[in-house]
């Protein structure tokens, strides 16, 4: 592949198993990355850095030069104000939308990496489709529905592919990582006593399918959901997590009052360390939700895409992977 692909946030946990993929299928990849991010996890000689920030601009059209196709994966999942998750997930995208537009190469396909937290929860048991209407429940969620408008407003907007990931789980992951690691210590968390079905996706199956929005003749203008096909509750998930780490777990049930002030706590603790943490009320208030199941047939139909493994082959992957780098003793 002699014309490159740009990448932004690959130094991040998709971005960086995206770059990987990218690499074993021969793309030619450019990465965009501050001076300050750790490249632990990159092929760094199989990819090319490009020095920039999205947020101020500065890197961003050089970055372009020659490039085709980008894929666009930074964004803030995390973070202790409102302003944050915009300034990451708006301000970053609508400056990338704008080198690509002022190019002097057109772009063949623009991958916006998206969430289902742009959408919101279904409101019952059924599979959310990609045309339903957005109610996101976050900050996070409608900077992310905000970030899809600013792609489908832009001059790209008819060679753009939105993708829509569920929960994403897998190697170098940090967040679901802390349910396994409840998990190997017998221990399962659940605010209220209602159970909730999730879909999931093996974040190398999302790089597969983040591959198939940009190489698809069907793709462009279109959004996508990326998922296992068949939601799962919690409570399975934590049963074959313990299965395959030999433990027995107990699911301890939290009022949703307590949880809401343990929430508060931790973003009080988060602000004080300058540094935003996985729990918050608004995270609380998503896990309240019965249903974050998404429906994936238009991937299956017009991509071409399905996901390789099972929750047992993903999980399985990922705590091997957790073991060997010393993140969980099993």
């Amino acid at each position: 592949m002699n014309t490159p692909v740009l990448v932004t946030g690959g130094t991040g946990f998709v971005g960086s198993h995206l770059v990987e993929r990218l690499v074993e299928l021969g793309f030619q990849v450019r990465c965009l990355v501050r001076r300050s991010s750790s490249l632990r996890y990159l092929p760094i000689a199989a990819v090319e850095l490009c020095h920039g920030d999205l947020t101020t601009g500065s890197g961003v059209k050089e970055a372009l030069e020659g490039v085709e196709t980008v894929f666009h994966v930074a964004g803030v999942t995390k973070a202790n104000s409102s302003a944050e998750y915009y300034r990451g997930n708006v301000t970053a995208t609508e400056c990338l939308l704008r080198a690509c537009e002022e190019s002097a190469e057109p772009l063949r396909r623009f991958v916006h990496v998206s969430s289902l937290a742009a959408v919101g929860p279904s409101p019952d048991a059924g599979l959310l489709p990609e045309d339903a209407e957005p109610r996101p429940l976050t900050h996070y969620g409608e900077s992310k529905l905000a970030a899809e408008r600013a792609v489908r407003a832009s001059r790209l907007a008819s060679s753009a592919v939105i993708v829509r990931p569920p929960v994403v789980y897998g190697p170098r992951d940090t967040d679901v990582y802390q349910v396994f690691r409840g998990i190997s210590k017998g221990l399962m968390l659940r605010i209220g006593r209602q159970e909730s079905l999730v879909s999931l996706i093996y974040v190398k199956d999302l790089a597969d399918a983040l591959v198939a929005a940009a190489s698809s003749f069907r793709a462009p203008g279109e959004t996508f959901f990326a998922a296992n096909p068949e939601p799962v509750s919690w409570t399975e998930f934590g049963a074959i997590a313990a299965s395959l780490m030999g433990r027995k777990v107990r699911t301890v049930a939290i009022p949703a009052g307590m949880a809401y002030a343990l929430g508060w706590c931790a973003e009080v603790a988060s602000r004080l360390r300058r540094k935003p943490g996985i729990v918050s009320r608004e995270k609380v208030r998503e896990a309240r939700c019965r249903y974050w199941t998404c429906d994936t047939r238009r991937a299956r139909d017009e991509l071409g895409f399905s996901t390789r493994r099972s929750l047992r082959e993903g999980m399985s992957e990922t705590l091997l992977w957790y073991k060997d780098s010393g993140w969980l003793k099993i």
